[in-house]
This record gives structure tokens, C-alpha cells and sequence, in this order.
């Protein structure tokens, strides 16, 4: 391994807790040379409990034995492959998640098919067998037998004997999302079952998890909108299993509701008035529910919140006559786990009149490519950039080593400044200055080092046709927007084309501008 690897290496493994390190080791070890039979005789019948489904998926398979996951279309010739990876690893995710069997038009027996024909190769299994995929396949399946009151031994047996895998491999390695959605799923086969073990395990992780996971201003701490609007969406399900069966009289449900309200006023200030979430650290669009179902469904459930004041999140929203801003001003989060974080601090996007104008290049991807890489480097994001040094040193797929870290945040009702340590070993902190005006946004950087040189990005939504450069700034002449750029020294102003990403696996051709200064850029967007 060369010294830069290393260095990478040891820059990542130093933030991990020793729950992480013990339990990788731990597992890794048992499994090599102590594996064991987790299955477990049911020895009772299951009753359905009651189930109404509040927010459909959308529609991945689509008849006979096709599926499509990712924008990725597949069809079986003879039967399905539950371990087929022409796709990569999360479309093969996808297709053992079973969230088709809660898609609008799934029928009882097509659901029942589909369900016996993961049964018959159960023994051959792959990553259906990981916990991840254990998890989310088992509230579904719960769900789908119980609103279809569907009853059969094998069925039940089955599900028994994953849940039995899912309790002695829970995700303490990874933590994060991973170990909340073993959670919910197991809080899920605790009602199924009427199981008690099930039920003290998924308290004690709800209860943990949920207290860390969401922060004071009510976000999630992996700070992705979308791993948000999923977590929340089962939390949401946990909710309405507990209220339509009533089973146990403890204050889970209480303490479920104000985590939920938490999370809900978060994602109602950090929504667009287009609906719209900011495609920020792997965020990606027709993955989760819309924050309008959520909010639909909390309140359908007897939910009531009011907007969150942004704060530890590190996010900042201003809104003009006419247009919405959203600044990162954060740390990379959570310390520990930070799988989905970006190198795109103090980056900013801006709506105007709800439509997208200054975006997130977004994600497109999770495999451990070189677009992977591009997507959550410092240049994919509206932020500067030092020479070829990222900010934060985002690797891997899903790993992150030397990371900014803001050292100063000023703030009141128009402006925001924030200072981060991301070039500390170039000598220089960059401090960007918001102020919002009603009708236009002055953002001002500044490098602390004299005379370094640093290019910042702006990138435009890919309905946006027209950018034209003229001496010192641009022109959005459809948009009716003007940006103007100012220096102690002569600034350049180079055009080129971008990947936006649409979807996952569905990028569009967009334009982006990107600005060479030296120390100081002043940057005027007039709306």
C-alpha cells in the first residue's frame, strides 16, 4: 500500500467508534469459524395483525418476471435470479427489498407467487441474507401478508427464520441508518410474531438510536434529505402499526410521536414551495416518498408539527420575493459514518419563482466508480476549490477521510458567514458571506492566505438552455438573472457542460461556470 492510501486509510479509521472496530472483527470471526444454524422453530400461529397502507411504492415490478430498480429494466427468461448482480450491488438490494409486493396494482396472488419463489431458493440466498436487506424485506412482507390476511406456515417459518438472522447480525459495525432500519424492522416482526425478544431489542435500539440520530433541529444526522424522508416514512409506519395494534402499554408510542414531529418540522422548512427537496449528499430523485405524501400521512395519522428553526443540521434556508436559498454551512455528519456525505461545505442552492436555478449536481450512482467519485468531489458542488485539493476527502464509494470543519459562523435574519478549515494545509480557511436582499443575494469569499488561487463552481439546472459570459459575469437571459463577479485581481469566467444527475442511472447534459480568482471574489445574483 503506498503512503497516500495509508494516510487515507488512517485519516478514515480514526473517527470509527469501537463498537464498529469490535463488531466487524467480531462478526468476521464467528462467521469464519463459528457459524451456526440461526433458525428457529415458530411453534405457534400467526394471526395477520391489522395493516392499512398509507403511501404506495412506486411500481418496480412490472409483471411476469420484470422488475425495474434504478431506472434499470430486467427481465427473467425462466425464473428469477434473487442474487443476479448484473446491475451492481443495490439493484440486487432492490430487487430482495420486495417493496413491489406494496405497489398500487401488486395483487394477492401475483405477491404470494412472488413470495413462494424467493422461499424455494432460499438456501442459495446471497445478499437477501444480509441484514440491510433482511430488514427492509421483512416490514414488507409484513405488511403485504397482514392487509391481504394472508396465513401460511411456510411463509411465516421463513420470515421467523430471517428475523432470527437479523437479531444475531444487527448492524452495530456500521451504525447509522443501517442499524435504525434494523430497528423498524424489527419492532415490525415483534407485532407480527407477538414476540418478546423482537420487541426488547427493537426498544432498546429505537429508543438509542432514534435519541442520537435526530439532531436538535429535527434532521437526520447523516444530513441526506432523502435518507431522511425514508427514515421518517417508517418511522411514520411504526407509528401506525402501534396505534391500529395495540399490544403493548409502554411509552414507546409517545416517544415514537415526538421523534416524528422532530423529524417533520425539519423536512417541512427544508422543502421547497415546489416540493422539491435539495439534492444534497446522496440525494436522489424517485427513491423516497415526496414530502408531500409524508406530511399527508403524519396528519392522517393524528400527527400536528410546526416548521423547525434550522440550527445543528448545519443547513440555512432564506427566502426572497421571489426566490429560496439553501446554504451548507455544516460539519460532515455523523463523525463516524459518513458514507453519504459530499465535499460540499459551504456550497449553497437557489430556486427561483420554484423552479431550480443553482443546483446540486446530485448522485447518480453507488457503485465505487470514477463517477462515483466525481459526483461527491468539492468541483461537483457550487463552492471553491483550491488547486486539485478537495476540500474533503471523500473516497471509496463511501468513505471519507480528512474532512472541513467550520471554525466560525456568524448569522441573523439576512446574512450568514462561516469559515472552514478544508485548506488548512495550504496555509488558508475559506470564509464565504452570505446577505439576502429581496431581490437579489450577495455572497462574498475570501481565502486568508494572500495571493492563493481558487476557482468556485456554479452549476445551473438542466432546463436552463442560455448562460451567457460576458466581461465580468453571466447572463440567465430566459430567467430574467443576472450574476456579476468583481476581484482585487482580473477574474476569468470559463463555460462547460456538466452531468446532472436526474435519477439514479440518469444523468442530463446542464451548463456550469466556473470562476479563477485570486483571494477575494465578490459574487452579485441579481433575480
Amino acid at each position: 500500500m503506498d503512503s497516500s492510501k495509508l494516510k487515507l486509510l488512517v485519516h478514515t479509521l480514526k473517527y470509527l467508534r469501537f463498537k464498529q472496530v469490535y463488531y466487524r472483527l467480531f462478526y468476521f470471526v464467528r462467521n469464519r469459524f463459528f457459524r451456526k444454524d440461526e433458525s428457529k422453530p415458530l411453534n405457534k400461529t400467526v394471526e395477520p395483525i391489522v395493516w392499512n397502507e398509507h403511501v404506495h411504492y412506486p411500481n418496480s415490478f412490472l409483471g411476469g418476471r420484470q422488475f425495474r430498480f434504478l431506472n434499470l429494466d430486467k427481465t427473467f427468461d425462466t425464473e428469477i435470479d434473487w442474487n443476479c448482480n448484473d446491475f451492481g450491488k443495490l439493484w440486487t438490494y432492490n430487487l430482495n427489498y420486495f417493496d413491489f409486493l406494496n405497489q398500487e396494482e401488486m395483487s394477492v396472488e401475483q405477491g404470494r407467487t412472488l413470495i413462494e419463489a424467493y422461499i424455494d431458493k432460499d438456501n442459495i440466498l446471497k445478499d437477501g441474507k444480509e441484514p440491510y436487506p433482511i430488514s427492509l424485506r421483512g416490514i414488507n412482507w409484513v405488511k403485504f401478508l397482514s392487509k391481504n390476511k394472508v396465513k401460511e406456515a411456510q411463509i411465516d417459518q421463513t420470515l421467523y427464520n430471517h428475523y432470527q438472522i437479523l437479531l444475531h447480525n444487527l448492524e452495530y459495525h456500521l451504525l447509522g441508518n443501517h442499524l435504525l432500519e434494523n430497528g423498524y424492522s424489527l419492532f415490525f416482526g415483534a407485532y407480527y410474531f407477538k414476540d418478546e425478544t423482537l420487541y426488547q431489542k427493537a426498544k432498546q435500539i429505537l429508543f438509542s438510536e432514534l435519541k442520537e440520530q435526530v439532531l436538535k433541529d429535527g434532521a437526520h444526522f447523516e444530513l441526506s434529505p432523502m435518507y431522511h424522508q425514508i427514515l421518517l416514512h417508517r418511522l411514520l409506519d411504526c407509528i401506525t402499526l402501534a396505534q391500529l395494534n395495540p399490544w403493548k402499554e409502554d411509552n414507546t408510542l409517545d416517544f415514537l410521536k415526538e421523534k416524528a414531529i422532530n423529524m417533520l418540522s425539519w423536512l417541512q422548512t427544508m422543502t421547497f414551495d415546489n416540493g422539491n427537496i435539495p439534492m444534497v449528499n446522496d440525494a436522489a430523485y424517485g427513491i423516497a416518498p415526496s414530502s408531500h405524501q409524508l406530511l399527508n400521512y403524519a396528519q392522517s395519522i393524528g400527527l400536528r408539527w410546526s416548521p423547525s428553526v434550522l440550527s445543528d443540521s448545519g443547513y440555512r434556508k432564506f427566502s426572497g420575493k421571489q426566490y429560496e436559498l439553501l446554504a451548507d454551512v455544516g460539519n460532515v455528519g455523523p463523525t463516524y459514518q459518513p458514507g453519504h456525505a459530499h465535499a460540499d461545505t459551504l456550497s449553497f442552492v437557489l430556486h427561483k419563482e420554484q423552479k431550480p436555478l443553482i443546483v446540486d449536481t446530485g448522485t447518480s450512482t453507488y457503485e465505487k466508480n470514477v463517477l462515483r467519485q466525481q459526483e461527491r468531489a468539492t468541483a461537483a458542488h457550487n463552492t471553491v476549490k483550491i488547486g486539485d485539493i478537495e476540500q474533503t476527502q471523500v473516497w471509496g464509494g463511501f468513505r471519507v477521510a480528512k474532512r472541513a470543519e467550520i471554525t466560525a459562523l456568524k448569522e441573523d435574519e439576512n446574512a450568514l458567514t462561516a469559515t472552514h478549515d478544508g485548506y488548512k494545509n495550504q496555509g488558508t480557511l475559506h470564509t464565504r458571506n452570505f446577505f439576502c436582499k429581496d431581490n437579489s443575494i450577495w455572497i462574498d469569499d475570501v481565502l486568508s492566505k494572500k495571493g492563493t488561487k481558487a476557482v468556485a463552481h456554479f452549476h445551473f439546472h438542466s432546463n436552463i438552455k442560455e448562460v451567457q459570459v460576458q466581461k465580468e459575469g453571466i447572463k440567465l437571459p430566459e430567467q430574467g438573472v443576472k450574476i456579476s463577479f468583481s476581484s482585487n485581481e482580473e477574474i476569468q469566467i470559463e463555460k462547460e457542460t456538466y452531468q446532472l444527475a436526474a435519477g439514479f442511472n440518469n444523468t442530463q447534459k446542464a451548463i456550469k461556470i466556473k470562476v479563477y480568482f485570486c483571494e477575494a471574489l465578490q459574487t452579485q445574483i441579481d433575480l
